[in-house]
């Protein structure tokens, strides 16, 4: 029989391509990797990774083992999903990822009366603005701004998310869209569908600076640095913006609530959906009824 905890630490090898970044994503040492994925290829007595100056290549051994090795996690998942879904009453803990704009300007400003409606729940909120992994384990509730598109997760559409340009009072080219100058998203975020719209919205207009998420640009546009998409919640209530004319094409991305299938029946799970589900259906910005910017 294998020992697991060397399997998993192959795993973040494949994952990562490093032994270093496996080593940052498991929160262990560099030594420890390596000595894991030693004793794993001495267990199945091959070589499983090729140890190359800057990266770690699997030998087609390797990739065959990593194809297994993830079917055994995902099942290992699976077993730890139905336990706590068993399990789970009104109490315990909860874990829910958000995008960081949600989690920072809605979410905690709800949290107050979450609390006094399920005082045995700890509702344990990560701002995230890449997609987590339900099958993983690493999240129990997901809030998204797309459709989920996994087999194994149970989804409610809760509202949507309305986004407009906006600037501030004092931006010096406020009234002249032809000298506008954009605050954009980073590179690694490029391909996001609101990043692209804010892209088209430029057009060839330049970008002053790339900044991760909405929060950032709302500081940047506060002070000055140019034109950002916001979303409206955010923007109408900001009395030192001014919402710009916006794109042809608006973009307004609904909103989910997701879980994976195994704790859909818990008691837990199921009253932080509830909870939210309702929030944003009767809230007048992200409510479903709200238009188009």
């Amino acid at each position: 029989m294998f020992d697991w905890e060397n399997l998993r630490h192959f795993l973040a090898v494949g994952r990562a391509g490093t032994l270093s970044g496996a080593a940052r994503a498991l929160g262990v040492d560099h030594a420890t990797v390596s000595r894991r994925l030693a004793a794993l290829e001495t267990q199945v007595q091959a070589v499983l990774v090729e140890r190359l100056p800057r990266a770690c290549r699997l030998t087609p051994t390797g990739l065959q083992v990593l194809e297994q090795a993830k079917a055994m996690e995902m099942a290992a998942f699976s077993i730890e999903r139905l336990a706590r879904g068993s399990q789970m009453g009104l109490k315990g803990r909860v874990s829910l990822s958000a995008p960081p704009v949600l989690a920072t300007h809605f979410l905690a400003a709800h949290m107050v009366n979450f609390q006094a409606a399920y005082p045995g729940i700890q509702l344990s909120v990560s701002s995230e603005a890449g997609r987590v992994s339900l099958a993983r384990g690493e999240a129990d509730v997901a809030l998204r701004m797309a459709r989920p598109t996994e087999a194994s997760s149970v989804a409610r559409r809760i509202g949507r998310m309305p986004f407009a340009l906006y600037a501030s009072r004092h931006y010096p080219a406020l009234r002249e869209p032809k000298q506008w100058a954009f605050i954009a998203y980073e590179q690694r975020y490029g391909r996001l569908p609101l990043a692209r719209w804010l892209r088209e919205a430029a057009g060839t207009r330049p970008i002053h600076c790339e900044l991760s998420d909405s929060n950032s640009h709302l500081i940047a546009v506060r002070s000055g640095a140019g034109v950002a998409a916001l979303p409206c919640f955010l923007g109408d209530g900001d009395k030192t913006l001014v919402r710009l004319e916006s794109p042809a094409t608006s973009f307004c991305p609904d909103l989910w609530l997701v879980t994976h299938r195994d704790l859909k029946r818990a008691k837990s799970v199921r009253a932080v959906m509830d909870y939210w589900a309702e929030t944003f259906l009767n809230d007048p910005q992200l409510g479903p009824a709200f238009g188009s910017p």
